[in-house]
């Protein structure tokens, strides 16, 4: 190993705080340190290749070392580095929003740029807040989300957040957050105490509890759902039929918002531009980033409803609210440029004509004792791991922590295979790989994980 090698190995251990990491995990050993990527594969330090198999971190849609999108940043920022939106424009926004508003569904015009995907859910409580204090009914502040459901870091993004672990050492939060059952169907006789429901039927019990939980709390004070359209913590629940259908109609029933938080579902993962479109429903607000530059530069964007902003469009009324680097002209620019690509290489397409392949591969892996569920759509998909098949036993958090950080995160990432083993619910392993990944990436992943796997089981 160079030396200047080894000063970026002392300087991550040494000055550099992670995120989301127990850092007494690398007391003795080196840090991973990823140095390149290109296409579907990044390499370390020491020049090992990993198939990235959750895109960076669900946000590299277009793959790893795309020159163009590198050019136009480079380009931009010659022209002009940066200018905030505070009250003047810039044309890549101006452009990027314009863009944006073609391919949203119904009426969804008005973009609001952030800097990442917390931002944009904090950005959508505030905006429900003061959109109906403007409108006269300024009792209205609540907002229900679903159990173990992830909408970011932010005060107020985490108070929507599910996961009590993830809250704890910061309460207390935001007041006003409600939690009703989410959509995972594999445990759907356990979280509704009903045995045996259809897919269907456990849609539509699941959506009648945000009914109940706004008749609990009172219509005139509750103003926004938040709901991703395939939700990412628990491990890719997709909604089961006619769910958000029924969601749509409970909201309008109770003059409640739709948010729907696409930080992970839009911009291709799920092979519609937006991740509503895949389930066939309008939200008032879609909240977004990760993917709109494949992680090329930093961005976010709340993207409301056109009679969310009509309120705002007269007298001295404003949305004060705000981020110095919202819209920053090189992250519009890159973003803009990535549109490109999506468009030229018909990337929709490809996710849409591969999701069988996808799905294919992992269901073959069911045959191990050690997977109870396989689920997701597009490019998103979770395994969950299990015990006993037959009953459905999942691990306690003792025998989750060894599976998981003892030996399946590691042992997956030396074979090869970057990807997420996580126990925010039950233990699972989440994949959601680059878009431009095709059936040798598949093939690839699918021998990584059966291998692991066989052998994880073998140390049960």
């Amino acid at each position: 190993m160079t030396q200047p090698e080894n000063d970026v190995l002392k300087a991550a251990q040494d000055n550099l705080w992670l995120h989301f990491t127990r850092h007494s995990a690398y007391q003795q050993s080196e840090i991973p340190t990823i140095v390149r990527g290109e296409g579907s594969y990044v390499y370390d330090i020491h020049g090992k290749r990993y198939l990235d198999g959750l895109a960076g971190l669900f946000v590299v849609q277009v793959g790893h070392g795309r020159q163009e999108l590198a050019e136009a940043a480079a380009k931009q920022a010659q022209e002009l580095a940066f200018f905030p939106l505070w009250s003047y424009a810039h044309p890549k926004a101006a452009e990027l929003a314009q863009r944006l508003a073609t391919y949203t569904p119904g009426d969804l015009n008005r973009v609001f740029f952030t800097t990442g995907g917390g931002e944009a859910v904090e950005s959508a409580w505030k905006l429900a807040k003061q959109y109906y204090k403007l409108v006269g009914k300024p009792l209205k502040h609540k907002v229900i989300s679903r159990q173990i459901a992830y909408h970011g870091t932010p005060q107020g993004a985490l108070s929507i957040t599910g996961i009590p672990a993830l809250k704890e050492m910061f309460e207390p939060l935001v007041p006003g957050s409600i939690r009703v059952p989410n959509t995972n169907h594999y445990r759907a006789d356990e979280i509704s105490g009903i045995k045996g429901m259809t897919p269907e039927e456990y849609g539509f019990w699941a959506a009648e509890r945000v009914a109940r939980a706004i008749e609990m709390e009172g219509p005139d004070t509750v103003a926004a759902v938040f709901a991703e359209p395939v939700q990412n913590a628990g491990g890719c629940f997709p909604p089961p039929p006619g769910y958000f259908q029924r969601l749509r109609e409970i909201c309008d029933e109770y003059d409640v918002l739709l948010v729907s938080d696409e930080v992970i579902c839009a911009f291709g993962r799920l092979g519609t531009m937006f991740g509503g479109q895949k389930f066939d429903y309008v939200p008032d607000i879609i909240t977004c980033a990760k993917g709109l530059t494949s992680g090329y530069s930093p961005i976010g964007a709340m993207i409301a409803h056109e009679r969310l902003f009509e309120p705002f469009k007269n007298g001295d009324t404003m949305f004060a609210h705000g981020y110095t680097f919202g819209g920053h002209p090189v992250s519009s620019a890159v973003a803009l440029a990535n549109l490109d690509i999506f468009e030229r290489e018909d990337l929709l397409g490809h996710v849409t004509e591969n999701e069988p392949l996808f799905k294919a591969t992992l269901d073959g892996l069911r045959d191990l004792p050690i997977v109870g569920d396989v689920r997701g759509a597009g490019y998103f998909w979770g395994i969950e791991l299990v015990k006993d098949k037959t009953t459905k036993e999942t691990f306690n958090a003792q025998e989750s922590e060894r599976l998981l950080r003892g030996f399946l995160s590691k042992a997956l990432f030396e074979a090869g295979l970057y990807c997420r083993a996580d126990d925010r619910g039950d233990p699972v392993i989440q994949l959601s790989p680059p878009l431009i990944a095709g059936p040798k990436e598949f093939d690839e992943i699918g021998s990584i994980l059966r291998n692991v796997l066989t052998e994880a089981w073998a140390r049960l």
